[in-house]
């Protein structure tokens, strides 16, 4: 048997030269990068962010059609309980204030304007509530047909504000999660330095308090007056909206 030496290739002698596989390979790594990079979760702290900032947008939407409605539902009871000047009063300012509580992207992320925001919109919830139980005294306001069109629509509007908190609330968590565990938190400081915690909605401080309730001396028994905000952010599921 004759053994003969092997001799190195030369370049020209390939069938596909290594000039045209580095023209081919450049493109081909061009298209694998932002699918590697999607596959380590680059995309999923943006995909988030527009997650809560499409639900931020449904409680904006659903705090705005609550305080459309206000001024009609004053109007009304005023026409029958004009002696209740004061929890009208209390309304209307409080609506006032509530639309004045100026919210951007920014409001999100800031804990003290957060909170501003939303003890705003409490308080509105609260002297609104003292409203609707005023007219228990009013027969005649109960048995007007626009004040209760309205009271249904204020009650509808009301659980699609506990439904949007919830759902925002599950948003921020998901998002808040995200920038603070891994791969998330490597992009968060690196690639997305802007991205910080975002603030969800708590309960209030009335609704950690109890309700006050006094027995009379016929045995009767009286609730006191005070508001108590139910909590939103319960994931118990609220009544359909009417």
């Amino acid at each position: 048997m004759i053994f003969r030496p092997i001799l190195p290739i030369r370049d020209q002698e390939l069938p596909v030269n290594l000039s045209t596989i580095r023209r081919w390979l450049r493109p081909l790594m061009l298209l694998a990068l932002p699918l590697a990079l999607s596959a380590c979760g680059i995309n999923t702290i943006p995909t988030r962010d527009e997650s809560v900032k499409a639900a931020w947008g449904e409680v904006q939407n659903q705090y705005q059609r609550r305080s459309d409605l206000v001024p009609n539902l004053v109007a009304t009871v005023q026409g029958y309980a004009k002696q209740e000047k004061d929890v009208l009063t209390q309304v209307t300012q409080a609506r006032a204030s509530a639309t004045q509580v100026k919210v951007d992207a920014s409001t999100l992320t800031d804990p003290a304007a957060f909170q501003k925001y939303q003890a705003a919109q409490d308080q509105l919830s609260g002297v609104l509530g003292r409203l609707l139980a005023i007219t228990e005294n009013y027969p005649d306001l109960k048995s007007n047909q626009n004040f209760l069109a309205l009271q249904s629509q204020l009650e509808g509007t009301e659980n699609r504000i506990s439904v949007a908190r919830r759902d925002y609330n599950e948003a921020v968590r998901l998002y808040n999660t995200e920038i603070r565990t891994f791969p998330g938190a490597i992009w968060a400081a690196t690639v997305y330095r802007s991205a910080k915690p975002v603030q969800p909605f708590t309960a209030s401080a009335a609704s950690q308090t109890a309700p006050v309730v006094n027995f009379n001396v016929g045995g009767a028994s009286t609730t006191s007056t005070t508001t108590q905000t139910t909590s939103v952010d319960s994931q118990t599921a609220p009544a359909p909206a009417k």
